[in-house]
């Protein structure tokens, strides 16, 4: 059941990640700040291809990153895993749960990057400022994700231990 709901919400967090990234990528300028200084000036500019390409490698790179436990289990392809985590058992369904949904705040906090740096290259319709609610959001619900995996392995250690 948690499976099936972390894997909505990955889904969800892709398209939502694309569509952010497709929209805002037609609103920037042809060189983009990703920086202020003291000033409120932002020297340190990256034409906008750079930035799109960079974003899209590290979507790709940390969904398969995050990602890879889960498929090996589902596929049976990681014996491990598979013995500690066999079907039925629901651990499994709270372990991909976890790395679903893992995946998706990830891709949800790369969508408030590219959305946060459309907001810092147009100050007149968006100010950057607004967004500091969720720059405290998201390293929260990082922490909380793994402080859920300990507690998931936590408990299937003790079940492991008290079967033995």
């Amino acid at each position: 059941m948690y499976y099936r709901f972390g894997k909505a919400f990955y889904f969800l967090s892709i398209v939502l990640f694309i569509f952010f990234l497709l929209y805002f990528y037609s609103a920037l300028a042809e060189n983009i700040s990703y920086n202020f200084d003291e000033n409120g000036l932002s020297p340190e500019k990256v034409s906008k291809e750079m930035f799109f390409y960079g974003m899209i490698a590290v979507f790709i790179i940390m969904n398969m990153i995050v990602l890879l436990p889960p498929k090996l289990l589902e596929t049976k392809n990681h014996q491990g895993l598979t013995r500690i985590f066999p079907i039925g058992d629901k651990f499994r369904d709270y372990y991909l749960g976890w790395f679903y949904s893992f995946g998706g705040i990830l891709n949800m906090s790369l969508g408030m990057l590219v959305f946060y740096t459309h907001a810092i290259n147009n100050q007149e319709e968006i100010a950057a400022s607004q967004y500091n609610f969720f720059f405290y959001l998201i390293p929260g619900l990082f922490v909380v994700w793994v402080i859920g995996l300990f507690a998931i392995l936590v408990g299937k250690f003790n079940q492991v231990k008290n079967k033995s």
